[in-house]
């Protein structure tokens, strides 16, 4: 099970969903976030800390030790609770279970006037869509 939990960035501006893979870690897990707006004063410590594309997730190690002895590995660091989805961003980047749903709007108006060329575009747009987003520098982009 995937729990999605929203926060908001140190300076209150911007705004990020989580997902937290089988709730192992629980939403404390993240002690600060930092959008590219108030990331730019931070000294990046890379062993509490994960970058992605301006945005900075400050990690409770005390909270992952805790929480995730069961796991297997020897020493949990941010990049493993990122990417293998124990506290990562719900879809690609912070926002993007909300963008994605805007973007295939336009997609659904298709799937009721012509079926087949609605999977066509829609395949067509999935796979844009992360060339995209991979050119753009997101981690989990980046991923495949």
């Amino acid at each position: 099970m995937c729990i999605d939990h929203k926060m908001t960035c140190k300076c209150g501006i911007n705004s990020a969903s989580f997902n937290f893979k089988d709730d192992v870690m629980p939403v404390e897990v993240v002690g600060r976030l930092y959008c590219p707006i108030c990331s730019g004063n931070i000294n990046f410590n890379p062993e509490i800390m994960l970058a992605d594309k301006g945005w900075i997730i400050e990690y409770d190690m005390d909270v992952v030790k805790f929480a995730g002895h069961k796991l297997p590995y020897g020493k949990i660091t941010p990049e493993i609770l990122f990417d293998e989805g124990y506290c990562t961003w719900r879809g690609v980047y912070p926002t993007d279970h909300t963008d994605s749903v805007r973007e295939r709007e336009e997609l659904v108006k298709l799937a009721k006037i012509n079926p087949r060329k609605y999977l066509e575009e829609f395949k067509k747009w999935g796979s844009a869509r992360m060339d995209r987003l991979a050119d753009e520098g997101w981690r989990k982009a980046n991923e495949r």
